[in-house]
């Protein structure tokens, strides 16, 4: 078969959430810095073609992402990575972390230790260290130092016209999120109601962006609400979250760029302090353990370290091909399992 263009993935989820890996094949992609590649992919059409190919039909699906493994740039990291989805290549992830962290160390890329490896990922937001409990050649448990999250505004006010007017928290996980309390759109957070609260995510998302910019006063490369992530605290203390991702879907995991960020808002009101651990419980039910590792600061501004720890799980092996006669070699997307914003890709 004489194919253009071949991937190898190696198919991970992390609590629920997919997190394909690319460990072969993947093109080299230009930058000194993994920020300035993750610029590349998102400015550059050659960028655009790349993410089209592996996350669109007839190669991608809806659901979950892909993460480009690439050479460390940092002297201290094992690995870079870089994650895509339909939308955009994306800066930093919690649960692709894990899922990386797994390929690594499960693939042999990186030499598993037992009973512990200590694997350092670097993101366009910064260094990750990813603690993994291993044991019989299994990774089976990942506990990762993230970046520093913050506070960009507390309680912004969005005036919609299906709910009136919306609080909601602006903060920086590895991404930038908006943080609603999901009553607010009289919704619960349950399975029966995601496609409901992707579609209020995505009306959300848009109002917000349009009316406030956000950019990382460190990292230019990073600007923007990447997601809405709803929330609502359960009788025991847990945050049952669902995060909303372009073009609709429901994050299966806790989400730990947005656990992340929900931190740093807990911190900025004084409702979590160091040495805090906290659960957050996705929409499927699967949990990360949220903890507060210490307090800091990025460009002057109070910010937190968070560790998020979670689980990966290797469920399959694939390669993607182009063949050069494919009619189709950007990819596609129609509405009737993308989502109503599907005819914008």
């Amino acid at each position: 078969m004489r194919w253009k263009r071949t991937i190898q993935l190696l198919d991970v989820h992390a609590e629920g959430e997919i997190g394909k890996v690319a460990i072969g094949g993947v093109p080299k992609i230009p930058g000194n810095t993994v920020a300035e590649q993750l610029h590349w992919l998102n400015t550059d059409p050659k960028g655009h073609e790349l993410r089209r190919f592996l996350c669109l039909e007839p190669r991608g699906a809806p659901i979950g992402s892909v993460n480009l493994l690439l050479p460390a740039k940092h002297p201290d990291a094992d690995a870079a990575f870089i994650i895509l989805q339909p939308d955009q290549a994306h800066a930093s992830s919690g649960s692709n972390s894990i899922c990386v962290t797994t390929a690594l160390l499960e693939s042999g890329i990186v030499e598993m230790q037992e009973p512990e490896t200590i694997v350092t990922l670097e993101t366009a937001a910064g260094l990750v260290k990813a603690t993994a409990t291993c044991r019989d050649g299994r990774c089976e448990k990942v506990k990762l130092t993230m970046v520093p999250s913050f506070v960009h505004e507390l309680d912004v006010e969005i005036d919609t016209q299906q709910w009136g007017r919306i609080k909601a928290d602006i903060c920086y996980g590895g991404v930038f999120y908006a943080l609603v309390d999901v009553g607010q759109i009289g919704l619960r957070i349950e399975k029966s109601n995601a496609a409901a609260l992707v579609q209020a995510g995505m009306v959300l998302k848009e109002q917000v962006n349009r009316s406030i910019e956000v950019v990382h006063p460190e990292i230019a490369a990073i600007s923007g609400v990447a997601y809405v992530m709803f929330r609502d605290l359960e009788a025991d203390g847990t945050v049952r979250t669902c995060t909303t991702m372009w073009p609709g879907r429901a994050d299966r995991s806790p989400c730990g760029t947005g656990s992340s960020a929900n931190l740093a808002a807990l911190h900025a009101r004084g409702k979590a302090r160091v040495g805090d651990v906290f659960k957050s419980r996705s929409i499927i039910g699967s949990e990360f353990e949220v903890g507060l590792l210490a307090e800091t600061t990025v460009a002057g501004r109070p910010a937190v370290i968070p560790t998020i720890t979670g689980r990966g799980f290797t469920f399959g092996l694939s390669q993607v091909a182009l063949d050069p006669f494919d009619p189709h070699p950007g990819g596609f997307a129609l509405t009737d399992v993308w989502g109503p914003l599907a005819g914008e890709i």
